[in-house]
């Protein structure tokens, strides 16, 4: 299976910055109607999915996460903030085989919308940080950012908590494959949580091959579920 190809494709395609309905920005590719992120509201979506039904289940905790798929780094960001409030140390890792580009990085306006101008220097180091090293953002807070294709990932139970917001189903059916989240299963601990804004019945099917315990729930503004599996 050739997963490179779509990638590649992607990158050449016209991509174009939008404003999504809770007034936060994303990418969006013109020729796929797909965006980075939900256009029902980016900032929406990241706190539903990834920390009220991902990171909120580990309060006081230390959390090790991988992100499948860093792009504009808006889950990250909010991770680094809602942990503060949870009492979390984080380990983050984002993959990332494409990095967005600095002027679409600048053009994101999640600093406002979240109103973090006290934090815009760690969401600018979080971009401007070398990939391949460990970076510690605060004494809370390590990331390690990684230029990646999905299928190349071989952590063996590394992470408590996986991020998995690869571009959907409709445009690359490749990223939800059993093969890949074979590889998401090896990656987390025991009894560690994978979750995603996805709800389509094939991807539910993949997970559950692999192993994984999945649970339906509600999902982000605009979208009616949403899965998140658990490594039994």
């Amino acid at each position: 299976m050739n997963y490179n190809f779509n990638i590649t494709v992607l990158f050449e395609m016209k991509r174009k910055i939008i404003q999504t309905l809770d007034g936060s920005t994303t990418i969006q590719l013109q020729e796929w109607d797909e965006c980075y992120h939900s256009k029902h509201g980016a900032i929406q979506e990241a706190q539903h999915v990834f920390i009220k039904n991902g990171l909120s289940l580990f309060q006081n905790k230390h959390v090790s996460i991988l992100e499948i798929g860093f792009g504009t780094g808006l889950n990250c960001f909010i991770t680094y903030l809602e942990s503060k409030k949870m009492n979390q140390t984080i380990d983050y890792v984002g993959i990332e085989a494409y990095p967005v580009s600095s002027d679409e990085i600048q053009s994101m306006n999640y600093i406002q919308e979240l109103n973090a101008q006290n934090e815009k220097i760690v969401f600018e180091t979080m971009h401007s940080c070398n990939w391949e090293e460990k970076y510690r953002i605060s004494t809370t807070f390590t990331l390690t950012k990684r230029k990646q294709f999905f299928e190349s990932i071989e952590d063996i139970e590394c992470y408590d908590l996986i991020y998995f917001d690869a571009f959907g189903y409709r445009v690359q059916p490749e990223l939800w494959s059993t093969t890949i989240f074979r590889s998401m299963y090896k990656a987390l601990k025991n009894n560690g949580v994978l979750v995603t804004y996805a709800a389509r019945g094939v991807v539910k099917r993949s997970m559950q091959e692999v192993g994984f315990l999945v649970e339906k729930l509600e999902g982000p503004p605009g979208k009616r579920e949403m899965f998140r599996a658990l490594k039994v």
